[in-house]
């Protein structure tokens, strides 16, 4: 069985294939301009709508399976295989192969989403004299405007001033260029992605994982590259910046830890999730008997007002740098517009309405999901309470704690879009973490990348689809794992794969 497995194309090659279909097919088929673009400049406009854009689609479409697939055999050759490879074979392989199914992504036009070009918008509305914390784009008609979606032309903007500061920085680069705005921003979210890449194999290093399994599952898996790197979201720098955070602060530099987190804060309020954590790591450091229960309490009153007072310090120097306001903690909770069963409210309110229906015909979906949000909000904060109680003996326990609290906030917000668990996916693999979890964290990845069509729509609610896709991910996960006998807890990682990932003396 291994041999025959070894006898396929090389994984490398199949996800670079589909890297490069799918930066040729996001012309056409990704989140295409309204006004100008490559196409237009080139004469080939005509991919972009009617049978040209089905084409675009498709080659899009199986530029993603391609790359789904590249990613499930890497782990089966290389992560998962009982084979023995050569020295630090395993996390060479792995990074490489990463490497080289980004590199198309860098010429590839923004895919999965428009929110690059409200990046945009909203960094010229500050440059402009306007406030997007009380004004949508449509204040301030231009080129970028015209590429804003529709839906979000008139809404105020959830994110902090860091954000606001880095549009602005940019459209005073390229003024009205949306081109070259785009081309910034694919830069900026190759940096954060960098930084992604960089810490996870320590992090992992440093809590006992296995670096290969954390930079397969956390980093090469294709929804961190399709929407971090393709899509351009700023969950790219904010992750980033969390977990060279956290990094930092598993080292014992707790001050640049909290102060690099709280950067992240003032870029996406949900980077705060990982903050009360980092207070644990510091009672754990600072009193690590468990029994000295009086001391402990101490211990993490102080740390917990020195962690938030320095927070707000940086927030509030960041606010004040970037001459930004604090409207932004009104507008935290964003819009609701978007409905998709990724969050419980909607998943389940699409659920029982139609059975409402049945006894009356003019019952809204609007009137139980507003009563679904509003008890999905309760429940999130219990959950988050939950998880960062139970999560506090130890670091590795801080870092499971993350991620479940951040699988709480995402699951029972009123608004999930993929991207969101690029901060869930990105700590997953660290800590070694049961096979179950594995398995599961695999498919859904797999689930959510082919689930999107390259201008974001979504299939969510095509049942026939989602099944099939369900089943074909699940049959693609037992092939992963086929060779690993037990659960990854009581596997070692070869010495060379955890010296390798420290790039340290």
């Amino acid at each position: 069985m291994s041999i025959s497995i070894h006898r396929l194309p090389p994984a490398s090659l199949i996800g670079l294939s589909g890297a490069i279909l799918i930066t040729l097919g996001s012309f056409g088929g990704g989140a295409t301009r309204n006004r100008g673009g490559v196409l237009e400049l080139a004469g080939l406009d005509f991919l972009s709508y009617g049978h040209g854009a089905g084409i675009s689609n498709t080659v899009f479409f199986f530029g993603m399976v391609l790359l789904v697939l590249g990613w499930a055999l890497l782990g089966r050759q290389t992560v998962f295989s009982d084979l023995r490879i050569g020295k630090g074979g395993r996390f060479r392989t792995v990074r490489r192969s990463m490497w080289l199914w980004v590199l198309p992504f860098i010429a590839a036009a923004p895919m999965l989403s428009r929110d690059v070009y409200s990046y945009l918008m909203q960094g010229a509305m500050v440059r402009d004299g306007f406030d997007p914390y009380s004004q949508g784009a449509a204040v301030n008609p231009g080129p970028m405007l015209l590429e804003v979606s529709h839906d979000w032309r008139n809404t105020t903007t959830p994110y902090g001033p860091l954000h606001l500061w880095i549009g602005e920085v940019v459209t005073r680069i390229v003024g009205d260029n949306v081109t070259l705005g785009v081309i910034l921003y694919k830069l900026i979210s190759l940096a954060g992605f960098a930084a992604i890449v960089w810490s996870i194999p320590l992090i992992a290093r440093h809590l006992g994982g296995n670096p290969s399994t954390a930079l397969w599952l956390g980093v090469a898996n294709p929804v961190m590259i399709l929407h971090l790197v393709g899509g351009m979201h700023n969950e790219s720098i904010m992750v980033g910046m969390v977990s060279v955070g956290l990094l930092l602060s598993l080292r014992r530099k707790f001050i640049a830890g909290i102060a690099l987190i709280a950067v992240a804060v003032s870029l996406k309020a949900t980077a705060a999730i990982a903050l009360p954590f980092v207070v644990w790591m510091m009672v754990n450091h600072f009193v690590p008997d468990a029994g000295e229960k009086l001391r402990r309490f101490g211990v993490f009153l102080l740390t917990g007002f020195l962690g938030a007072l320095e927070t707000i310090v940086v927030v509030a120097l960041v606010t004040w740098a970037s001459g930004s306001s604090w409207g932004w903690l009104t507008e935290i909770s964003g819009n609701s517009k978007v409905i998709n069963p990724l969050a419980f409210p909607s998943l389940f309110a699409g659920l029982i309405s139609p059975y409402f229906r049945l006894f009356d015909e003019d019952f809204s979906y609007n009137t139980i999901l507003e009563v679904l949000r509003n008890l999905s909000l309760v429940l999130m904060l219990a959950g988050l309470v939950i998880s960062w109680w139970l999560f506090r003996r130890s670091d590795k326990h801080a870092v499971q704690g993350i991620t479940a609290a951040y699988s709480v906030a995402f699951v029972f917000n009123s608004v999930t879009l993929p991207w969101y668990y690029a901060s869930v996916i990105s700590l997953l693999g660290t800590y070694r973490p049961p096979l179950w979890l594995l398995k599961f964290s695999s498919a859904a990845s797999m689930v959510i990348a082919l689930s999107f069509s390259g201008s974001g729509n979504h299939q969510l609610y095509n049942v026939p689809w989602i099944v099939c896709l369900v089943v074909a991910s699940w049959v693609t996960v037992e092939f992963i794992f086929a060779e690993v006998k037990t659960s990854l807890t009581t596997r070692e990682p070869e010495q060379s794969e955890t010296a390798l990932a420290d790039p340290r003396p």
